[in-house]
């Protein structure tokens, strides 16, 4: 019998005690690196995994971008469900911080996760051509936007968790972009949302 981990997603217990293999790696190393904020580590496994579980899609992609992965969330979450859900999938890291890439390197060699890490600058990375571009807690809507433009395919699709301020931010992002855009209330928290972008071009 699987293991339910949100409205949408049933996987197996293999798939459950990896992430609970991580939630445990990240409560470990948080109070050398500082993954995750302090704060929050009592509360990690919602606040983090199932938060980034939720972004799990039920189209089928071949490669998932995560930018400013820091602790894993949500790419390390995307590679642990990548397993055994979307096999044939390529998850890619970007995350500048040396000592969070060690980290992000370290989870998906002992947890066995088709993740690869980048540990450099988004701006310097070649294109990546993502189907799924993510980014959690890293930059405004409009700096985010501009990644999109240099990381996604042009039909890809972007997720974006952003916090009660979103309407500013995508107010503030049309002033320098056009981009198409669909609104999902969190599962986690209803005071936040993700913001499901297509089809960005330079204003």
């Amino acid at each position: 019998m699987g293991v339910v981990l949100g409205p949408k997603l049933v996987v197996s217990r293999e798939t459950e005690t990896r992430l609970r293999d991580l939630h445990a790696m990240l409560v470990k190393w948080n109070p050398a690196i500082n993954l995750v904020a302090k704060s929050t580590v009592p509360v990690a496994w919602e606040r983090h995994v199932l938060d980034s579980v939720q972004l799990f899609p039920e189209t089928r992609f071949s490669s998932w971008v995560d930018l400013g992965s820091g602790g894993g969330f949500p790419g390390l979450v995307i590679a642990v469900l990548c397993a055994e859900l979307r096999p044939e999938s390529q998850v890619t890291l970007v995350e500048a911080d040396q000592r969070k890439a060690t980290f992000l390197r370290e989870a998906a060699r002992k947890l066995g996760l088709p993740a690869t890490v980048i540990a450099e600058r988004i701006e310097s990375v070649p294109p990546l051509r993502a189907d799924i571009l993510s980014a959690r807690a890293l930059a405004t809507l409009t700096d985010l936007l501009g990644f999109a433009v240099r990381h996604m395919k042009p039909n890809g699709l972007a997720l974006f968790p952003k916090g009660a301020s979103w309407r500013a931010e995508v107010e503030e992002a049309r002033k320098s972009w056009h981009f198409d855009f669909v609104v999902e209330v969190s599962e986690t928290d209803p005071a936040a949302v993700i913001l499901k972008v297509k089809t960005v071009e330079h204003v």
